[in-house]
């Protein structure tokens, strides 16, 4: 039986869900090792959650050194069909001002030392990616950014750099030209491996600074940065109470629901034992 309906992840500065009853901790073993946590699993709205912090309690886990595979597997066993995630950014645009939230429905992938699949070791599966983000999840944000009181653009590019170091301002000002919005070390990779999960997946993005091409803005810093995400935690859990409300029951009125249906290229005869026991908890769907 499924432990929750959906999924929390918490970034930078949100490492707990005060407004979570009835609540218990439980570790969730993995074929791809441990998450970055142990999962908090409670009542909010009337709905199961799943919290996880992204970063470990004392934000002790580098973005390159996350292992999203296992976080994304712990949400798929415990039975999470939507995951909504929060997640500190730098604006990459005027408008976007610090302390207010962005629903990016785009990512760019600047990354170069992560896995970012659950295929391989004799298994390959190619899902759509064209619309990374699920619309009814991000309408949820956005209707929780309405109750919330607080700005929340609905709609946006999210550059996902490897860091952990902040861009230099060419790279700040390429992405610009580019158009893209906010930019982020973590969410990209969380929306890939959720399609293969066949989860819900959405990222609310709180802005905390101009990136460094801001003229007159000076360099990011992480003081910077960590004074902002204190000032707005309290806005972005109200926005996470709202949109979990707004949430369906499930996701199965999406295609991302289905998105392994016809992913999968390879002969079921030539998939080895271990891999397919492996990913069974993707696979037995469609097996039957």
């Amino acid at each position: 039986m499924a432990q929750a309906e959906i999924g929390i992840i918490g970034g930078s500065g949100l490492y707990n869900m005060p407004g979570l009853t009835d609540t218990s901790e439980i570790k969730v073993e993995t074929p791809f090792g441990d998450p970055s946590e142990t999962i908090v699993l409670g009542t909010l709205e009337g709905r199961k959650v799943a919290f996880l912090a992204r970063h470990g309690r004392g934000h002790r886990i580098l973005p390159t050194e996350l292992n999203f595979r296992a976080n994304i597997y712990a949400m798929k066993k415990l039975g999470v069909s939507f995951i909504l995630s929060i997640s500190a950014v730098g604006s990459l645009k005027a408008e976007h001002k610090p302390t207010d939230f962005v629903i990016p429905d785009q990512f760019i992938d600047r990354t170069f030392a992560r896995n970012a699949t659950f295929f391989g070791d004799g298994i390959v599966g190619h899902v759509a990616f064209g619309d990374p983000v699920c619309a009814v999840a991000a309408k949820a944000f956005e209707q929780g950014c309405k109750e919330a009181g607080v700005v929340g653009k609905l709609g946006g590019t999210y550059v996902n750099m490897e860091g952990p170091q902040f861009s230099t301002r060419a790279e700040s000002n390429l992405y610009r030209s580019w158009g893209a919005d906010v930019i982020g070390m973590t969410n990209l990779q969380e929306a890939k491996l959720a399609r293969e999960a066949e989860i819900s997946y959405a990222t609310l993005a709180m802005v905390t600074d101009y990136d460094c091409w801001y003229e007159g803005h000076d360099d990011v810093t992480v003081e910077q940065v960590i004074k902002v995400v204190h000032e707005n935690s309290s806005n972005a859990q109200r926005v996470l109470t709202g949109a979990v409300k707004a949430l369906p029951k499930d996701n199965s009125g999406t295609p991302i629901a289905s998105a392994l249906q016809w992913a999968i290229m390879t002969d079921k005869s030539m998939i080895p034992a271990t891999t397919r026991e492996k990913l069974a908890i993707f696979l037995d769907k469609y097996d039957k």
